[in-house]
């Protein structure tokens, strides 16, 4: 199978871009895992395709690195908008379909993408930490020295433990 496809970059996360506008693009679990390995495919943090749909400017789909579909991912969601713009999909403004419903984003001066998330519904305080969803799920823990600590190693504490090990989440420092 030979597909093209186009890569981009948002604030440090990177995807690989699959135009299905014209035609459908459908993927195995293992087909997206290879084309994100870093050592022997493409290599990115996720893979998205972009559809046409009939009540939307575009529906993004999503795919995590393990090759599963994921949840909403704001940075990704801005390179398609870009992608979108840049092969005249759409104009200076646009409502899209994501797995977590409808989201508009604007194309501002200097290609910077204005993205507008849903709203947060619920927030769950959990001793000093916190649990939200932002269309995917996100786990917020206060530290007082964020430079000195692994966040690597912090954010594998929390990403693999029993709670989050089966469907996982996002970790964030945010320094006190």
């Amino acid at each position: 199978m030979e597909l093209s496809f186009n890569k981009y970059q948002g604030t440090g996360n990177d995807f690989i871009i699959l135009d299905g506008w014209e035609t459908e693009i459908s993927l195995s679990v293992d087909q997206v895992k290879f084309c994100c390995d870093r050592r022997f495919g493409i290599g990115a943090d996720g893979l998205m395709i972009i559809t046409k749909h009939p009540s939307y400017d575009f529906e993004m789909i999503y795919f995590n690195s393990d090759g599963l579909p994921s949840s909403m991912c704001g940075n990704g969601a801005r390179c398609l908008v870009h992608f979108a713009f840049a092969k005249k999909y759409i104009g200076l403004t646009t409502k899209f379909l994501a797995i977590d419903g409808e989201h508009s984003a604007d194309v501002l001066p200097g290609n910077i993408i204005s993205l507008r998330m849903n709203d947060v519904s619920v927030v769950e305080k959990r001793n000093k930490d916190y649990y939200l969803n932002t269309g995917s799920p996100h786990y917020v823990t206060r530290v007082k020295n964020i430079e000195s600590m692994n966040v690597v190693e912090g954010g594998r504490v929390v990403r693999y433990n029993d709670e989050f090990k089966k469907e996982g989440t996002n970790i964030n420092f945010v320094e006190e």
